[in-house]
């Protein structure tokens, strides 16, 4: 092959027709799926490798697109990329340009076992911690996004199932890197809960995919939420979504909406339960006027048998069976009927011959009078044999 009919190129004119043949050649963007290796800031832009396990790429995260990525990657994280190529003409150096990056859900998956198998074998994983909801909460704080679906449909049940209730509501970021600021607004709640008079808190989040929700498996958020110091319920995602927040917190609801719903009471049935109680106080309250209007009658009863004027009755024929019996007993009815009293000058009666003696001077009282007499003779009555 004669030199002449080869093409003549530059370094700096090879590498840029190498740069327009991969422009023209190749997608302007694309997905890779792919695992992190060595992730290092330089001057603010992220620098990685990305890997299959058989071949690597390098690649970046320009600091303007940094501000932008809701998701930090860390070494071996399994991470779905959008990018592009770039490639350095003057270097002849090929990389990818990072313009989003999410985390696979096996490296969402792994985030959650670590956490919960941390928290479980400390014992923050456990039902017996769980705090009971209070039946008729005062004031509830609702931590979620603002604005969103989520929060619409919890005030619009919340104003549905119980309105008398305070909702104070904390605005917090629910997606991306954003662990730290959820973390603080739990932490200020758990302060601040005494003088805003809250107790209950429900973490909320509406629905998106499992590699959305895993901020709620980051191991402060799940700290804060095992130590808050009154009942916090969550509400992530949809029921089948399962974070470690849910497993540290007091109740899992499966939805924001149903979180709302088991921190409330149902007006509704409330109201059925009041009318029958109000039945129920009814009927126990005529139960108990019965029952009373009884007791009183008997009262009654006994008064009228037992009244003081009755009672003077019978005290009175009881006295006068009393004057019968004295009188027929009195001395004086004996005098009456022909018996007499014999006394000594000391008008002590005379009970036996012993208590006389001769020429002693004697009364002896009769019915009608006094006879004076003076003893002659004293007669001892025979003993009979």
């Amino acid at each position: 092959m004669a030199v002449e009919s080869l093409p003549t190129y530059s370094i700096r004119e090879l590498n840029q027709a190498i740069g327009n043949l991969l422009e023209r050649g190749f997608a302007p963007r694309f997905l890779l799926e792919a695992s992190v290796l060595k992730p290092q800031i330089k001057k603010g832009h992220l620098w990685l490798t990305l890997t299959d396990g058989d071949a690597s790429i390098s690649a970046v995260i320009w600091a303007s697109k940094l501000k932008q990525i809701t998701y930090m990657p860390k070494d071996d994280d399994g991470v779905l990329v959008i990018g592009k190529l770039n490639f350095w003409a003057t270097r002849a150096l090929l990389n990818v340009q990072v313009l989003d990056i999410r985390p696979k859900l096996s490296t969402v998956l792994r985030q959650f076992e670590i956490v919960r198998s941390l928290l479980l074998k400390e014992g923050l994983i456990n039902e017996s911690r769980r705090k009971s909801l209070p039946t008729h909460p005062k004031a509830i704080a609702i931590l979620t996004s603002v604005p969103s679906s989520a929060l619409a449909d919890m005030l619009r049940t919340a104003k549905e199932r119980w309105p008398l209730t305070k909702l104070f509501i904390l605005p917090i970021p629910v997606q991306g890197d954003v662990a730290q600021q959820i973390e603080s607004s739990i932490i200020y709640l758990a302060k601040n809960h005494p003088k805003l008079r809250i107790d209950t808190v429900i973490l909320a989040r509406g629905g998106g995919s499992r590699e959305d929700l895993m901020v709620f498996d980051d191991e402060k958020v799940c700290r804060a939420i095992a130590s808050f110091p009154i009942p916090l319920i969550t509400g992530i995602g949809h029921e089948d979504d399962l974070t470690v927040a849910d497993l540290v917190s007091d109740f899992r609801a499966a939805t924001p909406t149903a979180a709302v719903i088991a921190a409330l009471p149902n007006r509704e049935a409330s109201k059925i339960a009041l009318k029958q109680l109000n039945v129920r106080l009814i009927e126990n309250c005529y139960w108990i006027l019965k029952k009373e209007r009884h007791r009183l009658n008997e009262l009654k009863s006994g008064f009228s048998n037992n009244s003081p004027i009755e009672i003077i009755k019978k005290y009175r024929n009881h006295l006068k069976e009393k004057m019968i019996i004295l009188e027929a007993y009195s001395p004086e009815t004996w005098l009456r009927r022909g018996f007499s009293i014999v006394k000594n000058k000391l008008k002590k009666p005379i009970k036996s011959v012993d208590d006389v003696s001769l020429k002693e001077y004697l009364e002896i009282e009769v019915s009608d009078g006094a006879i004076h007499v003076i003893t002659k003779e004293i007669n001892r009555k025979e003993e009979s044999l």
